[in-house]
């Protein structure tokens, strides 16, 4: 049994670190309602509660994947349609041109936002490293609620209460941050061929490794900046 001193403590660092993470009665709200269901779910696919989360976004098919780590690797927990994107296939490069990005990005507690005009929000880090390497531009680039969106990736706003809930629950149990990898495409060769005509195909090309390594491995892969492109710990 812990002295009460030690309880005292370890209750006010788990409050000092939950108000580290943005809150709202809104989102509160949503907690309440979807969390309980969300864990009995995790439960059934023999997945932890409270586990580390990674995203995935396949624009093509215009899904978002949920991961959850389980043991050593992350598991597919969800699968959820992108209600809308703007811009089609290849990257943001500038402020105002309607795309919607794609790389690879992180997210901390501080990127969420809940109390958006979308409902419920989180920024993916747009422009990353890379894209300033490159010069790119634009901001707040989140993942949101609604069914409309120029630049961002809208999930109506039943499926973000989901997505938003993990990614907080993931915060409040100390994962530091949230790997979100955004591909134009399942990156496989047939895709490539399929897509070379694009303009950005050698920067997808560049990204190809990042996605088959998660395949291989079920980790999100670690990267540096070498010159103005991906280069990745094998």
């Amino acid at each position: 049994m812990p002295k009460p001193i030690t309880l005292l403590l370890l209750i006010l660092l788990l409050a000092l670190h939950k108000t580290e993470i943005p809150d709202s009665k809104r989102a509160t709200d949503v907690r309440l309602k979807i969390w309980p269901k969300l864990q009995k779910e995790l439960k059934d696919k023999g997945i932890a509660p409270y586990g580390s989360v990674y995203l995935r976004i396949i624009k093509d098919i215009s899904v978002l994947e949920v991961w959850v780590k389980s043991a050593n690797k992350y598991q597919l927990f969800k699968t959820y349609d992108v209600c809308t994107y703007s811009g089609g296939l290849g990257t943001k490069t500038r402020s105002g041109d309607g795309k919607s990005p794609e790389g690879l990005y992180t997210i901390e507690p501080k990127q969420l936002n809940p109390v958006s005009n979308y409902y419920l929000a989180i920024n993916v880090g747009y422009p990353n490293a890379i894209d300033k390497a490159k010069g790119y531009t634009g901001s707040a680039i989140m993942v949101h609620g609604h069914c409309a969106s120029i630049g961002c990736y809208a999930m109506t706003d039943a499926r973000i209460e989901e997505i938003y809930t993990l990614v907080y629950e993931a915060f409040v149990a100390g994962q530091k941050q949230v790997r979100v990898d955004i591909f134009p495409f399942r990156m496989d060769d047939a895709n490539l061929k399929r897509y070379a005509a694009y303009k950005q195909d050698a920067f997808w090309r560049n990204l190809k490794p990042a996605y088959e390594l998660f395949e291989k491995r079920q980790l999100p892969v670690d990267y540096h900046l070498k010159g103005k492109e991906y280069a990745y710990y094998r």
